[in-house]
C-alpha cells in the first residue's frame, strides 16, 4: 500500500454522533465530509442506528446529502457505489474482530488506523482503472485483482 496519510482521529464518541447525526440532517459543511468522517458515520450506523440498514441506505443517504451540499452524482463525481459497498464491508470485517464493548471514538479511531481504513484500500482488490469507471460508480462491480476477504 503506499497510502502515507495520517488519519485524522476522533477525540470522543460525541464528535462521531455529530459527524453522523448532522449528515443525516444534511447540516454537516462540505469540508468536515472527509474520508474519515466517512467511515466514522458507517461504524456509528453500524453500531447504533439499527434502524437504517447501510448497505441499502447509505447510497441514498449520500446521494442526498452531496446534493444539499452543491454536489452532483454524476459519472464523475459525487457518490460512488463501488467504494460505498467495499468500505462497509471494511468496516464489518474490522467490527468483527474488535472488542464490542470499546467506546465508539476507540473503534473508530482503530478502524481508522487499520488496514481497512486506509484511504487506498480498495485498491488491494481493484485495478484503479476498474475502480474509477464509471460502471464502478453507477453499480457494484466485483474486484478484479482479488477476492473481497469474506465476514
Amino acid at each position: 500500500m503506499t497510502d502515507k496519510h495520517e488519519p485524522r482521529l476522533f477525540p470522543d464518541d460525541a464528535s462521531i454522533r455529530s459527524v453522523g447525526e448532522r449528515m443525516l440532517a444534511r447540516t454537516l459543511p462540505k469540508p468536515e465530509w472527509t474520508h474519515e468522517a466517512h467511515l466514522a458515520t458507517t461504524l456509528w450506523l453500524i453500531v447504533e442506528r439499527p434502524d437504517i440498514v447501510p448497505e441499502r441506505d447509505l447510497p441514498n443517504l449520500i446521494r442526498a446529502y452531496n446534493e444539499s451540499v452543491g454536489g452532483v452524482n454524476s459519472d464523475s463525481e459525487g457518490y460512488h457505489e463501488t467504494i460505498t459497498q467495499c468500505f462497509l464491508r471494511a468496516v464489518r470485517l474490522y467490527l468483527a474482530r474488535t472488542d464490542p464493548t470499546l467506546p465508539l471514538h476507540e473503534k473508530v479511531n482503530r478502524l481508522l488506523c487499520s488496514e481497512e481504513g486506509r484511504r487506498d484500500w480498495p485498491l488491494c482488490f481493484y485495478d484503479p482503472k476498474t475502480l474509477f469507471s464509471v460502471e464502478a460508480r453507477r453499480g457494484w462491480v466485483e474486484p478484479d485483482l482479488a477476492a473481497l476477504p469474506e465476514l
